[in-house]
């Protein structure tokens, strides 16, 4: 190899994430049958988190009603990143499904899937905005929070629930889960580095 000759970077295999889904609702009776409708979809949950009262903005109180509950549910089905974009597209329909059935309200439950890689949870969402990337079919994704020095931290646009640590807990055994299923299938659990740069001169 020549002295200081450069090579471009390696494009490497990526490694399936844990698809997650925020179910929203002021009708926690309801949360069993979502449930099952969205095991039918994405196949068996692994991991649910407590209800979490949700009182951090009146944005939502409107068509949903009011006082409002979330709940997380991981599925134990590894997916590739890109098809968040189809999951959430499946979501919407059984939201506009359920919104048919149930007309106490307007919108009984609001689902929001996303995905776990062991240094981030990504949103799916339908709206664009300077920190969403599109994926695919008109669905973007965020980073809402990232796993540094032992922890999850937050963005400038992070929802305050997310940067409230609340759900914090939850996710950090989430993302043990996670790593566990990636070590019994074989992959590497380590967390990728930031890229090398060398300071330029000035």
């Amino acid at each position: 190899m020549v002295s200081g000759q450069k090579f471009m970077g390696i494009i490497r295999e990526t490694l399936p994430v844990k698809l997650i889904v925020g179910v929203l609702t002021s009708i926690p009776e309801l949360l069993p049958e979502t449930e099952e409708k969205l095991t039918a979809l994405f196949g068996a949950i692994d991991a649910r988190s407590e209800i979490f009262p949700f009182d951090w903005t009146g944005y939502y109180d409107a068509e949903m009603g009011s006082p409002l509950y979330r709940r997380f549910l991981g599925f134990a089905d590894l997916i590739e990143a890109p098809a968040v974009a189809g999951a959430k597209i499946a979501a919407n329909e059984l939201e506009a499904a359920m919104a048919g059935k149930y007309l106490a309200v307007l919108r009984p439950v609001n689902l929001d899937p996303g995905y776990m890689e062991q240094s981030k949870i990504v949103l799916a969402s339908t709206k664009n905005f300077f920190h969403r990337i599109l994926v695919s079919d008109g669905i973007y994704a965020e980073v809402t929070l990232h796993y540094q020095d032992g922890r999850w931290k937050s963005f400038p646009w992070t929802f305050p629930d997310y940067g409230s640590e609340k759900y914090h807990p939850f996710f950090a055994a989430l993302r043990e889960n996670y790593r566990r299923q990636l070590n019994a299938a074989g992959f590497e659990i380590r967390i990728p580095k930031e890229p090398h740069r060398k300071r330029l001169k000035k």
